[in-house]
């Protein structure tokens, strides 16, 4: 009865510390049989929101942070990355994420995200942190890399989704021209970029 009682607080504990949600992957970490996540359930104490994550009752889910929590290295990018940064006011119906390159994406995928791959020395260019609107760190790319991205990727993107972003980026006082045309040259985009930005400034 004490071992039960001691995994319940343990995850208890847990959860005070990470705003009400908690990972099955946790638990592992703690020593914790999944079970004792079951039991808390049955007690009314928390639900299961998604495959191996768990809130409580009352705890509002913040699910872009928590799709992070699950596959660390998967960084919002494209579509997603342009509604961060307010580069677009349309609600992305599914999240836009980039992995490098060799990197086993098949839960992503059936978790319902559009995959983009990189190589991976080009894969933490621009890396930053945002927060999300429930005030949790989200891994995306800056406005500059994001901009680079949705130029590489235009093919398969509404091209009016493209062409709004733009505007939006040029008409930005935070903008870095410079900084872009130095992602696009790493990225051998440079010539594109440059005709893009240059019919709109």
């Amino acid at each position: 009865m004490k071992i039960k009682n001691s995994y319940l607080m343990k995850i208890r504990d847990l959860l005070k510390q990470k705003q009400g949600v908690v990972l099955a992957s946790d638990l592992k970490q703690l020593g914790v049989p999944h079970i004792y996540l079951s039991m808390l359930e049955k007690l009314g104490e928390i639900q299961r929101v998604s495959r191996g994550v768990y809130a409580t009752s009352e705890t509002i889910v913040d699910e872009m942070a928590i799709f992070q929590s699950r596959y660390k290295a998967a960084v919002f990018s494209h579509e997603t990355a342009l509604y961060l940064h307010g580069l677009t006011d349309r609600t992305p119906l599914y999240y836009s994420v980039t992995l490098p390159s060799g990197y086993n994406a098949a839960r992503v995928k059936h978790d319902g995200a559009k995959v983009y791959f990189v190589i991976r020395t080009l894969y933490p260019l621009g890396l930053v942190n945002l927060k999300s609107g429930h005030g949790n760190d989200l891994r995306t790319f800056d406005l500059e890399r994001s901009i680079c991205d949705i130029v590489r990727s235009r093919n398969q993107m509404d091209i009016q989704f493209v062409n709004e972003a733009l505007k939006r980026y040029v008409r930005r006082k935070d903008r870095n021209i410079t900084l872009l045309y130095q992602y696009a040259v790493k990225f051998r985009i440079e010539k594109i970029t440059r005709n893009y930005i240059e019919v709109l400034l």
